[in-house]
Parts: C-alpha cells; structure tokens; sequence
C-alpha cells in the first residue's frame, strides 16, 4: 500500500488534511458550545446568549460541513486517482508480456487485479484518507476535551474502553483471513466465468450445460459461502459499539448524577462529556473499520505489485539500432533456436533462411512441428534461445519493438477483431490509411465482396471478437488488415485455412503482384496455398526437414510427400 502510495499527490493529501483538521476542530467545539448555552443560557435565562451562541454553533456547523465536503472531494480525487494510475500502470505492463508470462498469472487473475483488486485498494484508500486520520484525531481531541470539563469522570473510559478493544480485536482477527482468502476465490469464479462464456459453443456441442452449471454453481457458493461469514462476523461490530456506548453513558449518567446532586457538575458539562464520549467510541470504531479492512487492501496490493513487478522477458535495447523502411526489405534466420518455458526439448532447432524483397517464402508441417512459434519470432513476441532473428540486416534485439512492429504486417493464426466497425479494425495498423487504401485491400483479400454487401460497408458494426462474422470472413478481414499496413513484411500465420480452395487460390493470386515489393511468409497446412512460393520450408518436430520448390520438394522430400498424399489423390498430386 505504501509502495503505491508514491503516486499520489501530495498537495492534493496535504489540502485534504487540511480541511479535515478544521472539520475536528468544529466537531470538537459543538460539545462545549451545547455545555455553555445548558449551564449560562437556559440555567439563567438569557436569551440573548442562548442566540449568541446558538449563531456561533451554526457557523461552526457550516464551516465543518463545508470542510468536510472539501476533503472528500480531495479524498476521492486521490483515491480514484490512485486507481486510475495503478490500471493504466497493469494494462502498460500487460501489454508488453510475452505469452509465457500471460500464461504464468492467467487470464482470468489479470483481469480481477485490474478491476476488483484496485477497486479494493481505492475503498482502503478513500477510508485512510478520511477515517484513519480522522479518528485518531477525533479521539485525541475528544479525550483531552472530556479530561478539561470532566475529569473525576475520566475513569469511566478505563471501564468501557478495554471492553470494546477485546470485542472489536476478536471480530477482526477472525475475519481478516477470511477476507484475505476472498480475493482467491474471485479469481476462481471469474474463471469458471469466463470459461463458460468463451467456450459455450463446445459446451452446448458436448451437452456440458448441467455440467459446466454445477461447476459455476460450486465456485459461486464457494464465494458467496465465504462472504456470508465474512460479513457476518462483521455484523457483530455494530452490536458491540453499540454495547459499549450504552454501557458508557450509563455509567456516566450514573456518576454524573451523583456528581451533579453534590453541587461538583453541572448538568452542561455531563452532556458535554457525554458527547466526547460518544465521539472517542465513534473514532475507536472508525479505525477499527479501517483495520478491518486494512488486511484485504494489503493483499490487493500485494497482487498488484506482484504484476508490476514482473519483468519484461522481451525489452528495448539501451542504445538501440535504427530500423528503417526501404528498398532492401529482407528477413534472415540464423541457426535459429526456440525452447518454451519449462520445456525439455526446443520447439525450434537450428532454422535458418534468408527472404528478399520481393520473395514469398512459404512454411509447412503438420500440427506441433513449430510453425507458429517461427512466426512469432518474426515480430519478436518471443525472443529466440540461440542464434539471431535479423530484419534489413540487423538483430531484432537491437532494434526498438515499435520500430519492428511498423515494418511488419501480421495476420495471426486467430483472426482476432476487436469491438467496433469494419474500418475501425481495417485501419488499426495504420491510422492514416484511406478508404480506397482499405478496399483495395479488401479486393486482394477477397472481401470485398461480402464488405460491401453489408447496409453500413465500413462502417458495419463488429461484435466483440467478431463474433457477428464466419470464420472465413474474420481471416479475410485479419488479412486485408495485414495489407492495409503497406509493410515491408507481411506474415500470414496459417491465415487461410478457413478459406475454401477457389478463395484461397485468388487470393494468392492477387496478393503476388500487390506484394512485389515486400518479403512475404506464408505459414500453412495446406500444400495448394504454398505451391506457388518462391522457397518452401518443411518443418516438422521443430526441424527443417526439407526446403525447396514444391515440384523439387514432391520428388525428394519424404515429409512433403506424406503431406500430400494426406491431403490429395491421383491426378492432384
């Protein structure tokens, strides 16, 4: 909490403390003010000083309520400030993780500690900024008030003080574990959650609803198990506050009487420190919320910075290289290894090749062999065990990863939309381009058609995930993104499988002359998509097991012939 702390601003703290200060010191003064207009005003009847007074008290109320409201807005400004900042900071963070480090909190955690967790730290923040400095003032001013007026009475907070301290010690301790365990148990349903909704198609195709049910249902009373007992312990919190107060001013009234029946009190000052009383149990219970509380913001913190601490495996060179488009657009492979964490053999071994512009390289193997690891090397998601990735002649980790990124195009093996239209997510590789850039792309990708079909064109709504598309539209679309970039290379991970044939042959066909001036890696499953590249690689278990032409690859290569004897018959091969 403290380490979090750092980005806040302390002028901002400094005004709110400011203002709470004036807030007790009017919370303070009403008590006395009340003893003065029973003992000098009522008891004597003078009105006038009844109204004197009674002005006074209402500007000192005007002056607390509006100090209160300044730190409050202070308060909550810094608080949600805070939260603002620490998810701005995760989001940064998280943007530049590999995969292997997503993989390490999971999906689902992430998300609960860029939403619940910091709402939790703002809650403990706001309650800090206003009860926990508030109270221990309080307390203190109220209990040197209460001394000044009274003090044969001061021994009554001796008697009820040590009673609420034990009551309120035993609610928190027995609590706090309960709360700290909550935060686990949130990441747990939003998992169950989240897989449900992602996965409901293979969920209903299984018949898995009642299935998948009872787990959602076996996670949410886990969760809803844990805050009933969690809150209920809590209940007890009111009740004992209330016990210790009634106690208190029974014993006050019961001393203060006899006090007062002797000529020692007056009946002012026992209603005065009955008030500072009430104040002093209000202050132990604001803190006592606080630390009630305190525990959970600490292991929402702790997640935090558990994420901010993470290190970036895949970093931006000290004194980077300068990577710029040109004529000379080429991408080389040397003696190339790639192993995953934790994994005892590399997923690649020993690749190299060299693309020119102007060349189209295609990749093929079968399921595992380590095709999609190699393209992700490309625009250095990963980065490489052994050997160098080298783009226009120069390592890529020596370059800055926004540099790369610019000169490569990148259709992934899912063709992932985002939320927004058609031109919103055409356009995001490239926010200047054009519309006639856009359909220009969308003809080579063989969208075109579908795309203008639609009422709105460009401007027609994308659901989440594209989710509103097939699977055959979504990779045109992933494709004719990749084409808008006009990048020097363009990487098309397996981006055509759900194409049919005779799509996927004129696509291919007028992707070469709108690509001539850029190095082009086509990964793919499927012998008609790679016959026409210039140089074919057969991967297979992370190997190159053969590199060449297609009709130089069918008559040597056995890899390659098993591939096309799997995937054509007779007169096709």
């Amino acid at each position: 909490m403290i380490r979090l702390g750092k980005w806040m601003n302390p002028w901002r703290i400094f005004l709110s403390l400011l203002f709470l200060a004036v807030q007790v010191v009017g919370m303070l003064a009403m008590p006395t003010f009340t003893a003065n207009i029973i003992d000098y005003g009522v008891a004597e009847g003078d009105i006038g000083y009844i109204i004197q007074t009674g002005l006074i008290m209402l500007a000192f109320t005007l002056v607390t309520i509006g100090s209160a409201l300044v730190n409050v807005y202070y308060a909550a400004q810094e608080s949600q400030g805070l939260g603002d900042k620490i998810r701005r900071k995760i989001y940064t963070m998280v943007a530049y993780f590999t995969n292997e480090e997503i993989d390490k909190f999971g999906t689902s955690t992430l998300i609960t500690r860029t939403t619940n967790d910091v709402m939790q730290i703002q809650f403990v923040m706001m309650m800090v900024l206003r009860t926990m400095i508030l109270a221990p003032f309080l307390m203190i001013g109220a209990g040197i008030m209460a001394f000044t007026r009274e003090p044969q009475l001061a021994f009554v907070f001796l008697i009820s003080m040590p009673i609420l301290g034990l009551l309120l010690f035993a609610i928190l301790k027995s609590t706090s574990p309960i709360f700290k365990s909550m935060q686990l148990k949130t990441d747990r349903l939003n998992k169950v959650f989240r897989e449900g909704l992602t996965g409901i198609r293979v969920i209903r195709a299984f018949n898995k609803d009642d299935y998948e049910k009872e787990r959602f249902d076996d996670a949410n009373w886990d969760f809803a198990s844990t805050s009933i007992k969690a809150y209920t312990r809590m209940a007890f919190m009111m009740p004992s506050m209330t016990f210790a107060i009634s106690v208190t001013n029974i014993m006050i009234i019961w001393f203060g009487a006899q006090l007062i029946s002797v000529g020692d009190m007056q009946v002012g000052n026992l209603v005065a420190f009955m008030t500072y009383a009430m104040q002093i149990l209000i202050g132990v219970m604001m803190v006592s919320m606080v630390l009630f509380f305190l525990p959970r913001g600490q292991v929402a913190a702790s997640r935090i910075i558990e994420v901010l601490d993470t290190p970036n495996i895949i970093k931006d060179p000290e004194e980077p290289k300068k990577l710029t488009a040109g004529n000379k657009a080429s991408l080389s492979f040397k003696n190339v290894d790639y192993r995953y964490s934790g994994a005892e053999k590399p997923a690649l071994k020993d690749i190299s090749f060299d693309l020119k512009k102007g060349e189209r390289l295609a990749v093929i193997g079968g399921t595992g062999s380590g095709k999609t690891t190699l393209a992700n090397l490309i625009p250095r998601l990963y980065d490489v065990e052994k050997g160098s990735v080298q783009v226009n002649g120069i390592d890529i980790r020596e370059v800055r990863q926004g540099e790369l990124r610019q000169l490569i195009g990148f259709a992934p093996q899912k063709a992932i939309l985002f939320s927004g239209t058609i031109r919103d997510n055409l356009k995001y590789g490239k926010p200047e381009a054009t519309d006639e850039d856009i359909w220009h792309a969308l003809d080579i990708a063989q969208g075109k058609d579908f795309v203008s079909s639609l009422p709105e064109g460009l401007d027609a709504h994308v659901e989440q995930g594209g989710g509103n598309f097939s699977g055959g539209q979504r990779q045109r679309l992933s494709i004719a993104r990749a084409l808008v970039t006009d990048a020097d290379i363009l990487v098309f991970d397996d981006s055509f499988s759900a194409l049919d044939f005779k799509t996927d042959a004129k696509l291919r066909e007028a992707l070469a002359p709108a690509a001539k001036d850029a190095a082009v890696v086509i990964i793919a499953q499927r012998i008609s998509t790679v016959v026409d590249a210039d140089e074919i690689i057969v991967l297979d278990k992370g190997e190159i097991a053969g590199k060449g032409t297609h009709e130089e690859l069918k008559e040597t290569n056995k890899v390659y012939q098993e591939i096309m004897e799997s995937q054509l018959k007779g007169e096709d091969i």
